[in-house]
């Protein structure tokens, strides 16, 4: 019984495994196409020729102006930042006090017998009180930073807004499944009309309030990335 209960959650963690593996990455709802608002059916007017349902705009690009329209976003997304900082600093001291004279003489503390040892000042070295200290301290430090980021490309969303003063809000997603693993592209952002190029196309850097987020799943992210348990110890290890 012992070895066909092995046999069985053998075979169980055998099927998680595999079914673990060739999970992939599901779309974010949150970045779900938005779907066009259904069109108003056009009343049908006998009495004059021109009808609205059978209307053609001869006079209007294929550029994204309504909700549910596609624009495509050319990602051109380059960043660099450095940081460098020196310090230094450096501290001398030096006291020299001379012994006291009283009536033209140096004041000492030669106290004869047993006394001696009950007199502190008196086991000064030479029996005087003079005092000469030196200290030096000196600092110096220094650090640099430099981050460099590049991200290129082109993502296809949707319109699912149309604000008031005619700027659109987008959003989409894109999914891209490479060998073991999906490598994923999210965009959201306020576009203005006049940014939109003859071709339905607009830069990332002409997208305010862009957030754009690259990531990947996978054997290889997993492979890049921290175990659960070196993230706990990292968050916790003091050194």
């Amino acid at each position: 019984m012992m070895h066909k209960g092995l046999h069985i959650g053998f075979a169980l963690a055998l099927t998680a495994l595999t079914a673990g593996c060739a999970t992939h990455r599901q779309p974010d709802p949150a970045f779900a196409p938005t779907r066009p608002p259904n069109p108003k059916p056009s009343e049908l007017n006998n009495g004059a020729i021109y009808q609205d349902v059978f209307a053609m705009r001869l006079f209007e690009d294929q550029r994204a102006r309504r909700v549910g329209d596609i624009l495509t976003i050319t990602l051109a997304e380059t960043t660099t930042a450095s940081k460098k900082a020196d310090t230094t600093s450096k501290k001398k001291d030096d006291v020299d006090l001379k012994s006291p004279t009283l009536l033209g003489s140096s004041v000492d503390f030669n106290i004869p017998g047993e006394f001696r040892k009950a007199v502190p000042l008196a086991r000064i070295d030479n029996n005087t009180l003079a005092v000469t200290t030196n200290t030096n301290q000196e600092f110096s430090g220094s650090g640099a930073s430099s981050q460099s980021n590049s991200l290129t490309g082109s993502i296809s969303v949707t319109v699912v807004e149309v604000l008031s003063n005619g700027n659109l809000v987008v959003r989409g997603e894109k999914i891209v499944g490479i060998n073991e693993g999906d490598e994923f592209v999210q965009l959201s952002g306020i576009v203005r009309p006049q940014d939109i190029r003859p071709d339905n196309t607009v830069p990332s850097t002409y997208v305010a309030n862009a957030q754009i987020r690259y990531g990947g799943s996978g054997a290889v992210a997993d492979a890049t990335s921290h175990g659960w348990l070196s993230k706990f110890f990292l968050a916790f290890w003091p050194f």
